[in-house]
């Protein structure tokens, strides 16, 4: 099954702009995954979602999302409360500019994403072998109206 991307925009450097879609570079499917068991019966370990005082489980039709104000203080919040004041992207990685892979920091490192030009499906190769250039690109999806410094260029 071909991989499905999990996000499309586009790809920014200084004035040059081109549609681009991320993809993961592992799959999903090739990592093994384990199930607890009970060491006594080797059955499966099941979790049941349950109310916190009354020990009742709770179907998934009546679970909210909640954000604590103090100790056992909640106020409940909307999926369209969320949408209402999540940020809106202009869908664009703006590259800031290139750095050396040892200045990056592991934890950015631990899932691996590949960016594919084209559009409607056609690919269009970057220019250049990433193996052949020692500096990486380093930018950020910004939200739509935000501040947009220039973009610095070092080869």
């Amino acid at each position: 099954m071909a991989p499905r991307a999990n996000w499309k925009g586009f790809l920014r450097l200084s004035l040059v702009t081109c549609p681009v879609a991320l993809y993961p570079a592992t799959s999903e499917s090739e990592k093994i995954s384990f199930n607890q068991l009970n060491r006594q019966t080797g059955h499966r370990i099941k979790y049941l979602k349950v109310d916190s005082d009354t020990g009742d489980e709770v179907p998934n039709e009546d679970i909210v999302k909640g954000y604590e104000l103090e100790k056992g203080q909640y106020i409940e919040v909307s999926k369209e409360e969320l949408e209402e004041i999540a940020l809106e992207s202009t869908r664009t990685i703006e590259i800031d500019e290139f750095v050396d892979r040892s200045d990056i920091d592991p934890r950015y490192l631990i899932r691996p994403y590949y960016l594919r030009a084209g559009r409607q499906g056609r690919p269009r190769r970057l220019r250049g072998d990433p193996r052949d250039h020692p500096r990486d690109g380093q930018g950020r999806d910004r939200p739509r109206g935000a501040h947009q410094p220039r973009a610095h260029h070092r080869a």
